[in-house]
């Protein structure tokens, strides 16, 4: 039960759901999750940790970025059936429709050097 329980209060946060929905769409750095939902970095860390402690989101260092992708979900099945139900979940949700339309705009290079 300490499984499903750490998915789905993982969730319960708007900013991590709005993570996870991002995260669909392409793999992000800290910054530009920061960029587009407009909150502190130290916060988009700690939900990251969350999220990744609830075998929802994965991480990889990759030069000077530590890249941010959805789990595959074969850690836990509670992840893996909450992740493909998200994928045709909130679409019309306009703040997510909002934050979504953002993203061919928010590039890393422009953004974490400032």
């Amino acid at each position: 039960m300490n499984a499903f329980t750490k998915v789905i209060k993982a969730l319960s946060d708007p900013n991590r759901t709005k993570i996870v929905k991002l995260l669909q769409h392409k793999t992000m750095c800290v910054c530009e999750l920061r960029e587009v939902l407009g909150i502190a970095q130290p916060t988009v860390s700690k939900h990251l940790k969350i999220l990744e402690e609830a075998g929802l989101v994965c991480s990889r260092k990759t030069e000077k970025w530590v890249n941010y992708y959805l789990s595959d979900g074969k850690d836990s099945p509670y992840a893996a059936n909450l992740l493909g139900n998200l994928k045709h979940w909130l679409e019309d949700d306009p703040a997510i429709k909002g934050m979504i339309d953002k993203l061919p705009s928010v590039r890393r290079e422009d953004i974490c050097g400032r």
